[in-house]
């Protein structure tokens, strides 16, 4: 070390932050800039960056990387997956919209196709794995034309090209079918080529029935509406899948408050109630003080006279059922048994309204409002028990508005029940779809074929770079019959060929996969048919999401160190 006069004293440092994790030397002054960062600085140096390509092949990759995962699940002969939630729960299902739901994705980008499949089952309830593997062929695509320097913004615009010729060809090869409330054929076979992926394949006849039948129930023909609302989807464990049954009425997991009460009420005149069989309590803090035997039989008798009361307002209004979505304790429950006043407690608040909506009842609040012209009215109420575990179900049939109707799941186990209730819904939302706009497409591939050439020969007429990327958009229709024939174990390239070739020398635009070995490639044959509202959503949707994709060319993460 030098005098004062000499050179500044050199220290040696080793800096605090990780990325200069070896010793270095530096002034004082110098050392005190670096580790004394400005707040924006330190901001800058806790996050981490990816940019330009790489960020683009990164996003491409998670969301292949989804997209694989479902493929194996397309189609009648889809595999199912099994996934474990934290807790322990099982799930087992080939519905695309509940694998990604259940799998909490958390790369960001796999989340937009978590998003996308849920966006499908929202609007249309059916091919929710088909626009994931759709869209993660597209991005497939995409990332051949990137690495031949094509621009994203190109690509994208590209692919809405193809994506509006593909909808014009589908509009095109679309038929329309009447039914009728004597003719739900047409309904029925569309709806088993939704169940025939599905773990009711075996009973997807009596399913599809089920579902159309409800849907007709509840449907104005008129306005071509459906309120699915006023369809339930009820499961009891036990019994198997075929002693499933419709309902035109509504079942609740309940059963009579008390077990000497009536168990089959005819023309019942229904009390729906949302305030408690008690006495009422004090909003304030309070103590009673009992210190005679007096006193206790006063406050005895005083309660009972409210349940007195309360059972007396019921009864003159002309109710034989009480359906209260609160509890009462056993005084009260006696005191309605031995009044012949029949009543089943703990009834959820969806399901009340529903009970409302069905009977034509109106919720009372208070006691005191209950008047004969508010009271619900069903043919029947009938309690219902189950095996020999004595479990019951009450069944109300006969409604005044008898629009609500009930399908009543019955499963070996809870992971059937569910499966099997998601099933159902696919093929409600697709009848109802049909209500609305009765036109179909084929499936079995069919469709994504016909679009596939309809958008190369489209290609052929446009002169600049996004020629390329329709071509990319018809490889990544492929994708879809590709994995239809890979899931049903026969030769994927080979299929697609074959019935390619097939649809250009024919000119039929029903040629599709066979995938159940039916010893056709007509889809018309085979009963298998989609809706047309339902493919275009698909390619729509899965182009969208593709497009936003592309056009992210700057990742910025929070760094593991910040």
């Amino acid at each position: 070390m030098r005098g004062a006069g000499g050179l500044t004293a050199i220290a040696t440092a080793r800096l605090s932050s990780p990325l200069f994790p070896f010793p270095l030397l530096f002034s004082p002054q110098t050392q005190n800039k670096l580790t004394h960062l400005t707040p924006l600085e330190q901001d800058a140096e806790s996050k981490k960056r990816v940019k330009g390509l790489e960020a683009q092949k990164a996003n491409i990759l998670a969301a292949r990387t989804v997209a694989r995962i479902l493929r194996s699940s397309l189609g009648p002969k889809g595999m199912d997956k099994m996934l474990q939630s934290p807790d322990g729960d099982l799930t087992i299902s080939n519905d695309g919209a509940t694998i990604l739901e259940q799998m909490e994705v958390e790369n960001q980008i796999g989340k937009l196709l978590v998003e996308l499949s849920r966006s499908q089952d929202h609007e249309i309830g059916d091919g929710t794995t088909g626009v994931v593997v759709l869209a993660g062929s597209l991005l497939e695509q995409a990332e051949v034309l990137l690495d031949r320097g094509m621009h994203p913004i190109r690509i994208g615009e590209g692919f809405e090209m193809a994506a509006k010729v593909a909808h014009e060809t589908l509009d095109s090869i679309s038929e329309k079918f009447d039914f009728s409330k004597e003719n739900l054929e047409p309904l029925v076979n569309t709806c088993m080529t939704t169940l025939s992926s599905k773990i009711v394949n075996r009973c997807k006849r009596e399913m599809a029935e089920y579902c159309v039948k409800a849907v007709m129930a509840v449907a104005d023909l008129e306005r071509k509406d459906v309120n699915l609302d006023l369809i339930k989807v009820e499961g009891k464990v036990g019994g198997s899948i075929e002693d499933t049954q419709l309902v035109y009425g509504i079942v609740i997991d309940k059963d009579m408050s008390h077990p000497q009460m009536p168990k089959n009420i005819k023309d019942a005149k229904i009390a729906i109630l949302t305030c408690p069989f008690e006495p009422p309590k004090p909003k304030t803090k309070h103590k009673v003080d009992i210190d005679t035997v007096e006193k206790y039989e006063k406050l005895a008798e005083t309660e009972q006279k409210y349940f007195a009361d309360m059972i007396q307002q019921c009864k003159d209004s002309g109710a034989n059922l009480i359906i209260c979505q609160w509890g009462f304790d056993d005084e009260a429950n006696h005191m309605l048994y031995k009044n012949d006043l029949p009543a089943i407690r703990w009834v959820g608040g969806v399901e009340i309204e529903l009970i409302a909506m069905a009977t034509g009842g109106r919720i009372v609040p208070r006691f005191v409002e209950l008047s004969e012209g508010k009271l619900g009215k069903a043919g029947t109420v009938r309690e219902v028990s189950f095996g020999t575990t004595k479990e019951s179900m009450i069944v109300i049939e006969d409604c005044a508005n008898s629009k609500a109707v009930t399908i009543l799941v019955r499963g070996g186990n809870r992971m059937i029940l569910e499966e099997t209730k998601r099933s159902l819904h696919d093929a409600l939302c697709v009848a109802r779809n049909l209500v609305k706009d009765n036109s179909i497409v084929y499936g079995g591939g069919s469709a994504e074929i016909a679009c596939s050439l309809a958008v190369e020969a489209a290609a052929d007429k446009i002169k600049g770079v996004e020629q390329y990327a329709m071509r990319a958009f018809a490889d990544a229709l492929d994708a879809i019959p590709l994995a239809l024939a890979e899931n049903s174990g026969l030769a994927s390239i080979e299929s697609l060929t074959k019935v390619k070739s097939q649809q250009v020398s024919e000119g039929n635009r029903r040629l599709g996969i066979d995938c159940k070995d039916a010893g056709t490639n007509d889809m018309k044959d085979q009963n298998v048919f989609e809706t047309l509202i339902g493919k275009k959503q698909q390619m729509m949707l899965a182009t969208q999401v593709v497009k936003m994709i592309l056009k992210i060319d700057d990742v910025i993460t929070p760094s593991g160190y910040a």
